[in-house]
């Protein structure tokens, strides 16, 4: 993928902001917003929508519909997440199971003990294992339908592991993006927008990304029926509700909602892509009965003959794009066919072909001879909803939801993109400049760093009007500076909107005191990264960069303590160990030193900075022979360092 600068940079910029103009305005008309907002009247008129509606949990739910309980535990929901024990897991746990990451040189091998699940992260050089880490597993995430995933919880903080199970082709492999070299370990954080959908909604500790009081097991009946609270309340003091004449407005029945309303529950969390939510709303702010755009608009990529290309979570997306779903108008919907408290792998196929006939009433509408049609088991699915991979989880076979008649009567072909032509807008037919903007930017931080969509983020944030949205520009605007590493723009903003210092959020704050950091002004950088661990203390890279900039001022002792204290909060947090090493050769004490490199490399055998800094405590120690093999070592791991070329040299010089 990526774009082709053919021509001039500034025409290829406009080509490109026309082609995404064109998809995202192909659709929505003043009709279809007077029938969005008749929809969501009824919508409101459901209780539970706000945000005084509390939550109770799926098990209160279960003690008086045991039946539908029970059934749904048994669906992929039901299933997606649970403690680290073979009861959660559909893995293969018996065995030598080893994956091997050749680019990064790392064996893993996921083993049981006891009761526990385990992973062994190791080296081997010549026969011998020079590397060796082992890590209990915390949690499995994936019903296992799929897929199951590894968590591993490490003072509260949540992260990926780096083995997934492919249960269809029974397989062990690196997770999705891990591969291609981009093996992140033990340290791919679950943020709040990934474990909102793989799980009911988790106690998240305020001021923090990733670390977690509680977390609860498998995605929970209140998802789609909205907080129970209100309706359990009203049931336990005598209130009921005759549903078989009109709705309880207590509690979110699904399908008394318009359409448009039915997907949004679905959408939330079955359009993954890159979701841009809206000021002042989280992860957990869509509650059913609202449109899916009133908290996040997802977008996605869009490619020139990209007929097979989708993800996983596409499965709304693909049913949009039918001709069934278009002439249904507004009456076909993801419940049409599945019924969410019952398992799609204990579910007969005769039911979605009665859903398929219940529009298409006679086999004559199917124009393949009887005995083609036979030979398919006189199935609509497996001829117009064929099974698949994906572009984005290698190893898995999906049922493609864009229903259609396939040219060949064959598979799916595998998945090819073309050129890029835009983004795409799935879920909100208009957005606003500031939406676009961040789609953009968070299109190239989080997917694909093409120069040009920063232009693109730079074109939407000029549709902006600063004045009606200071504060909205001016945290857009310093993402866009950032990610441009543009210095000079950080001391400009600082310097021209420091009065909206206290108003900024902990990001935006962290962004403009790195930039001011490297910058060389330390004050004013202080100023700002002060701001971002005040607003997010329990986020280490926050708390990090604050301990360096008190270094940099000449604060030694208060960078230490803050070092020390972060290896308190996160004892595996390596940053702080390499600084902290750093910090005992700078004060003489080389032992010291060596005790933190060694602490840290055992962990991240591959840190680049610990590695550096362990070379250059050999050289304080004049082990000039070692220090020179180790950088000759580096240099075959990491060719075209430019620090270690210059110190090698430098090694090579004076000797």
């Amino acid at each position: 993928m990526g774009l082709k600068f053919v021509r001039s940079h500034r025409v290829q910029i406009l080509v490109l902001l026309t082609l995404s103009w064109w998809v995202l305005q192909r659709c929505g008309s003043a009709s279809s917003a007077d029938q969005k907002r008749a929809d969501r009247a009824v919508g409101e008129r459901f209780l539970n929508l706000h945000d005084s509606a509390g939550y109770v949990g799926k098990e209160v739910c279960g003690s008086c519909h045991a039946d539908i309980y029970a059934s749904f535990m048994q669906t992929g929901m039901g299933r997606s997440f649970g403690p680290a024990d073979v009861m959660h897991s559909r893995a293969n746990w018996n065995g030598q199971h080893i994956v091997y990451d050749s680019l990064n040189d790392l064996h893993y091998l996921p083993f049981q003990m006891d009761s526990g699940l385990y992973l062994r992260e190791f080296r081997l050089q010549a026969g011998d294992t020079v590397h060796n880490r082992v890590e209990r597993i915390s949690y499995v995430v994936g019903s296992g339908q799929h897929t199951n995933s590894h968590l591993i919880s490490i003072g509260g903080y949540l992260y990926q592991m780096p083995v997934t199970y492919y249960t269809q082709k029974g397989y062990w492999d690196l997770p999705p993006g891990f591969e291609r070299g981009n093996n992140a370990r033990f340290g791919r954080a679950i943020l709040s927008e990934c474990i909102s959908c793989h799980n009911a909604y988790p106690e998240q500790i305020q001021g923090s990304e990733h670390k977690y009081a509680r977390i609860p097991s498998g995605i929970d009946c209140e998802r789609c029926h909205g907080p129970g609270r209100l309706h359990v309340e009203g049931i336990r003091n005598g209130s009921l509700v005759d549903t078989a004449s009109g709705p309880d407005y207590r509690i979110v029945n699904p399908r008394r909602l318009p359409v448009s309303l039915q997907m949004s529950i679905c959408q939330r969390c079955h359009l993954q892509g890159n979701a841009v939510l809206k000021p002042g709303k989280d992860f957990s702010s869509f509650r059913p009965g609202m449109h899916l755009d009133e908290v996040i608009s997802v977008f996605l990529p869009r490619y020139e003959g990209e007929e097979e290309h989708f993800t996983m979570a596409s499965h709304p997306d693909r049913l949009m794009q039918s001709t069934c779903y278009k002439r249904a108008q507004g009456t076909l919907s993801c419940i049409s066919c599945h019924n969410p408290h019952k398992s799609v792998e204990t579910t007969p196929a005769g039911h979605y072909r009665a859903a398929c006939q219940s529009c298409h009433a006679g086999q004559d509408d199917c124009v393949l001879p009887l005995k083609d049609r036979k030979a398919q088991n006189n199935d609509c699915v497996s001829c117009h909803m064929q099974k698949t991979g994906t572009s984005d989880i290698p190893h898995v076979s999906i049922t493609d939801h864009k229903i259609r008649v396939y040219r060949d009567h064959g598979r799916a072909s595998t998945l090819a993109k073309g050129r890029f032509v835009g983004l795409a807008s799935i879920n909100e037919p208009k957005p606003d400049a500031l939406t676009r903007a961040k789609a953009w930017l968070q299109q190239y931080e989080r997917f694909d760093p093409q120069p040009a969509f920063l232009d693109s983020a730079g074109f939407w944030l000029k549709k902006m009007n600063p004045a009606q949205d200071s504060l909205s520009w001016l945290t857009t605007t310093i993402h866009l500076t950032f990610l441009r590493h543009d210095r000079s723009g950080a001391v400009r903003l600082a310097t021209r909107h420091g009065n909206w210092l206290g108003r900024l959020d902990a990001w935006s704050a962290y962004r403009l005191g790195e930039l001011l950091l490297e910058e060389g002004n330390i004050e004013l950088s202080q100023s700002y990264l002060s701001v971002a661990v005040m607003l997010m203390p329990f986020h280490l890279d926050f708390r990090l960069k604050l301990a360096l900039a008190e270094l940099n001022s000449g604060d030694v002792q208060k960078c230490r303590a803050r070092l020390e204290d972060l290896l308190r909060e996160q004892p595996t947090y390596v940053p702080a160990m390499t600084n902290l090493g750093y910090l005992s050769l700078r004060a003489g004490d080389d032992r010291k030193a060596e005790y933190w490199y060694r602490k840290a490399l055992a962990l991240e055998p591959d840190n680049q900075s610990a590695r550096m800094n362990f070379i250059g405590l050999l050289l304080y120690r004049k082990q000039t022979n070692e220090a020179l093999a180790a950088l000759e070592l580096f240099l075959i791991k990491f060719p075209g360092h430019p620090q270690a070329y210059e110190l090698r040299r430098s090694i090579k010089s004076a000797s």
